[in-house]
């Protein structure tokens, strides 16, 4: 049986049998309604559904429901067999807490009692996707940033950076601004993450964007209620919050210069092959112009050597930006797996959650 491949988002979780050159099998949303009882157990009716977050930010908050979620996932949805249960392979958000890890180990082993276990970073794995092992990525997740340099392998910890925000903050942005545009209308958070996915773009440069104030062509949209609103320059403001964060009320640099400023913090020998190995990841990186907006930037910026954009092989599926750490994961599967390099049942027995440690990096 072939290893299963788990990489768990703050929004989306993706999963499916180790297969390269294939899409994850299962993509599902990692919130969860659950039904809780409210009051006297005999009265079936007194129920209500609360929504969980199993993952917030990047990392494993509820493990509880965690623990339903990979249940669903690996028996229901990918078929394992209790007491037949195989490999599984994790994706890591960057700087993952040991005590994460650990508990991750933890229930793989003592509760879905898997064959073998292990954990790699999500910005290697995005790099293995593209078929490098050196590179920076910048991964605009739906609750973190996350800019990491990697070296032959090997995620430079000191140098990486990580923001709490993402996706989600720009969505809750896009509400802000629909709503000063349309103060009669109330719209739905779930609503304006598909208006988002819709209709944001980005302005070729910030002068663009500031033109967009005065001249924009308007586009009406009917809300499923039958609502109608209207869309101007708000569909511009997503992008530009990314390269001028004081938008969103931060006093940060832009993406561009925090992507620079962090290779510089690697030695000097490995700043051209960092810098000429950008890989953009994310939902968010796929929206219209964000791409060339990134390389325009990057051209205006002081270094000698200017970042530069890495386009995925030409074999690997359209949309890789959006599953290229689940893809790495799946290449990876196929060689530490038959190599006996992961976690395995008499590794966990010996030494306990902190192998993990040891044997995934």
């Amino acid at each position: 049986m072939e290893a299963v491949v788990v990489d768990a988002g703050s929004k989306l979780l993706k999963a499916g049998f180790a297969a390269p050159d294939q899409d994850p099998a299962l993509i599902i949303p990692t919130k969860m309604k659950r039904v809780v009882e409210d009051g006297e157990p005999a009265d079936s009716s007194a129920v209500e559904e609360v929504t969980v977050d199993p993952v917030v930010r990047g990392f494993i908050r509820d493990w509880d429901a965690m623990e339903d979620l990979l249940r669903h996932v690996l028996y229901t949805s990918l078929g394992w067999e209790v007491g037949e249960e195989g490999q599984i392979l994790f994706t890591d958000p960057l700087s993952t807490p040991k005590a994460v890890r650990e508990q991750l180990v933890q229930l793989m082993f003592e509760t879905f009692n898997v064959s073998g276990f292990y954990a790699s970073e999500q910005a290697v794995l995005s790099l293995y996707a593209i078929g490098r092992i050196s590179g920076c990525t910048v991964d605009i997740g739906h609750g973190k940033i996350d800019i990491a340099p990697v070296c032959e392998g090997a995620v430079q910890h000191i140098a990486s950076k990580r923001f709490e925000i993402g996706g989600i903050d720009l969505t809750n942005l896009l509400a802000q601004e629909l709503h000063k545009s349309n103060p009669s209308v109330i719209i739905d958070i779930s609503e304006v993450e598909k208006l988002k996915e819709q209709y944001a773009c980005c302005a070729e440069d910030q002068i663009a964007f500031e033109e967009m104030r005065n001249s924009c062509q308007k586009e009406q949209h009917t809300l499923p209620d039958g609502q109608v609103i209207t869309i101007e320059r708000e569909r511009y403001i997503i992008g530009e919050a990314l390269f001028q964060p004081s938008i969103l009320c931060l006093e940060e640099y832009g993406i561009v210069e925090q992507l620079v400023r962090s290779i510089s913090s690697v030695s000097s020998e490995n700043h051209r092959q960092l810098l000429e190995n950008i890989v953009l990841c994310g939902g968010t990186a796929s929206m219209i112009g964000f791409e060339e907006r990134f390389q325009k930037e990057a051209n205006l910026c002081s270094s000698s050597v200017r970042p530069s954009l890495v386009k995925p092989p030409e074999y690997m599926p359209e949309n890789l930006s959006k599953n290229s750490a689940w893809m790495g994961g799946a290449i990876l599967a196929k060689v530490v797996f038959p190599q006996n390099q992961h976690v395995t049942k008499a590794d966990y027995d010996e030494t306990g959650p902190s192998i993990v440690h040891k044997k995934c990096f």
